[in-house]
């Protein structure tokens, strides 16, 4: 008897792919069957490319992407999925943002994943008109539900996203596309290794959330591969909450 894994078929570009959740999310995409490229501006993308299989590209996803995208449909035989983790953040309350830094975070996080999946309609509707089901999942935050005031900008495009998937879900259901969004809550990644390095703060991430510890990147992975799954097929416009019950408490 051949095991067929659940992501068989799939062929998926992960922004933000060289570590914290795109990274989790892009090797258990691949231990799942799927084929993956990820994007990132890191200087290892290509080596972690190299580590976990994947196809890997160094992308600026606010500037240009005919290329990076044509590179990966090369690469991986079509796209039939979106995993858009790459995100910023910048700790300035309103008061202390400038034009520039608003930009630079909503461009990344919003922004991005607009124009990307504009790019990849034509090869998710070919992906569609296939067969294989095509998924787009953005990470948005239980920052984009619940308030933060030293990040607005950071609160705005992740809850921007949130409305960008309604939108694009009520679009392209049409076509066969599903479009969701995860919202993580505390989880250990680079970006938030500052705070974290700080013992005062750790502790009142680790406390936060009613099961009383932080998220790890797999556990929030594990939500992508489920939409962007065939078990997930009726599932779109909406959002999944993995953040051990924080956002119950707001």
């Amino acid at each position: 008897m051949t095991l067929t894994l659940p992501l068989h078929g799939k062929a998926v570009i992960v922004t933000g792919g060289a570590s914290g959740i795109g990274r989790a999310s892009a090797e258990l995409l691949i231990e799942r069957g799927a084929k993956v490229a990820i994007w990132d501006l890191a200087g290892d993308t290509l080596a972690v490319a190299e580590e976990i299989g994947a196809q890997g590209q160094v992308v600026d996803v606010t500037a240009d992407l005919a290329a990076p995208v044509a590179e990966a449909v090369a690469a991986l035989g079509g796209v039939t999925g979106l995993v858009h983790a790459a995100g910023r953040a910048h700790p300035e309350p309103v008061g202390a943002f400038t034009a520039d830094s608003w930009d630079e975070v909503v461009d990344v996080n919003l922004r991005a994943h607009a124009l990307l999946t504009q790019a990849l309609l034509p090869h998710l509707e070919q992906a569609a008109a296939s067969g294989v089901g095509p998924s787009v999942v953005a990470i948005s935050s239980i920052e984009g539900m619940a308030a933060n005031p030293w990040i607005p900008a950071y609160c705005a495009s992740k809850a921007g996203l949130l409305g960008l998937t309604r939108s694009m879900a009520a679009q392209l259901g049409a076509s066969g596309i599903r479009v969701n969004s995860v919202c993580p809550g505390f989880i250990v990644t680079p970006m938030i290794q500052q705070v974290l390095d700080i013992p005062e703060m750790k502790q009142e991430y680790e406390q936060a959330a009613p099961l009383g510890r932080m998220g790890a990147p797999r556990e929030v992975a594990g939500a992508v591969a489920f939409l962007l799954s065939d078990d997930a097929s009726f599932i779109t416009g909406t959002e999944i909450v993995v953040d051990g019950g924080l956002i119950s408490k707001h």
